[in-house]
């Protein structure tokens, strides 16, 4: 059964490289020609650096410089949307003091890389351990996401030993930027959704020789790894998410059987959502391409749309900056904008309902692990969960929300190597 029907859906990635084109013209040196010319083998695994374009910076400021700002009423706070002295004192940050090389310098730690999959240039950090007998994981983003809310896993996850963990508990790191986000090539037609993805993502597993591993996701990366899970389960040793999204099962009573407080629990959340945060997915489901074009136009619009998602799904009682710095926030954000993704990205509120699959979604029966922060979206009932999937791990987290692994890294790592470690044995 397909589990898209009332996400929020969410992501990441990088930026435009900032590698200038061969030489033209009648002055190009003949081998210049000859090297364009070469046929490229589209399988063939590239290294990859973020280099955004002083032009392109440029022009960024530039425009925050002319940003014309709306009007807000009195006391109107956050209640119709971002607050309009917050986003002016952030749009000012990021135009005088934001420092984005700083930040590229930061990504660009991570091995990076890009390859050609369904004719799609695809981005991916790939961090491999040095422990030998690490397991190999992918983890996937959503929207309003990118690969920047892995920064503060990736060392843990790779190197336990260096972060006070366990050399047993290592895992060889893949994260992807979905495509559409990020540095990957955005779609060209339409019908590429979730299963789409998924299909890249394990083509992408595939390709980088990795023949059994974890699937791991949030966001829209939980409904692309579940059909990667569905789909593969013979490469999948085991699915974690940290949104697990589901309804009760078929026939008889929905309540039998469920906790009182967890149904409390989830119609309160799903309420929050549908009452106060469903308006940007609507928007972004259904007409995606005008939304894009004020998103790809004016980055105090793409500001506004996203800081406002960081304040509402994360546990953090109404003050970002109380979990995010700035510039972790403007990181995501200017990912966006020097990529001009926002249309793209948003395109998959479209496409989940309308791109072809394979067929229904049933039960997973890979083993499945839920941790479950008190302020995510949406939060299922155990037992319904369990209709849908194989739960052999379960863990109601004492604090956090949508971004787990920006805004809780600790506890998200320690629960993702404490669902693997039964599942690791015999795995290579």
């Amino acid at each position: 059964m397909r589990r898209t029907a009332e996400l929020h859906f969410i992501v990441v990635a990088v930026m435009a490289v900032g590698c200038a084109s061969p030489a033209s013209g009648p002055d190009a040196p003949l081998e210049d020609a000859v090297a364009e010319e070469a046929p490229v083998d589209p399988t063939t695994i590239r290294p990859f650096e973020i280099a955004v374009p002083d032009a392109v910076l440029e022009d960024l400021r530039a425009r925050l410089a002319r940003t014309r700002l709306p009007d807000q009423l009195e006391g109107a706070d956050w209640d119709y949307g971002t607050e309009l002295d917050y986003l002016t004192e952030f749009i000012t940050y990021w135009r005088d003091e934001f420092d984005w090389r700083e930040q590229e310098r930061r990504l660009n730690e991570f091995d990076q890389f890009k390859t050609v999959i369904d004719d799609l240039d695809i981005h991916f950090i790939h961090q491999r351990s040095p422990e030998p007998d690490a397991v190999p994981l992918i983890i996937t983003h959503g929207w309003p996401g990118s690969i920047a809310e892995f920064t503060k896993i990736i060392g843990p996850l790779t190197d336990p030993v260096a972060h006070g963990g366990d050399a047993e508990d290592a895992f060889h790191v893949v994260a992807p930027s979905m495509p559409g986000y990020g540095f990957s090539d955005k779609p060209r037609s339409p019908g590429f959704g979730p299963e789409q993805i998924a299909e890249v993502n394990a083509a992408l597993m595939a390709r980088l020789g990795y023949e059994r591993y974890g699937i791991q996701g949030g966001d829209w990366g939980s409904i692309v790894s579940s059909r990667h899970a569905f789909n593969h389960p013979e490469q999948a040793i085991g699915l974690h998410l940290n949104m697990l999204v589901g309804g009760p099962p078929p026939g008889g009573d929905p309540t039998d059987g469920v906790p009182p407080e967890e149904l409390e629990r989830s119609q309160a959340r799903r309420s929050f959502y549908t009452t106060a945060e469903s308006g940007y997915s609507q928007i972004q489901g259904t007409k995606p391409q005008t939304l894009g074009y004020a998103l790809n136009d004016s980055p105090a619009g793409q500001a506004a749309w996203i800081v406002e998602k960081f304040r509402a799904w994360c546990d953090c009682n109404g003050d970002p900056e109380s979990i995010f710095t700035r510039d972790e926030m403007l990181t995501n954000i200017t990912i966006y904008w020097v990529t001009q993704t926002a249309t793209s990205s948003a395109r998959l509120y479209y496409e989940s309902s309308r791109a072809p699959t394979s067929g229904p979604m049933g039960r997973i029966e890979v083993p499945t692990g839920a941790a479950i922060f008190p302020y995510e979206l949406f939060i299922t009932p155990r037992k319904w969960a369990e209709a849908s999937y194989n739960i052999t791990h379960w863990t109601e987290m004492p604090r956090g929300g949508h971004f787990a692994a920006m805004e809780q890294p600790e506890l998200f790592v320690e629960d993702l190597r404490s669902f693997f470690r039964p599942l690791r044995s015999g795995e290579s």
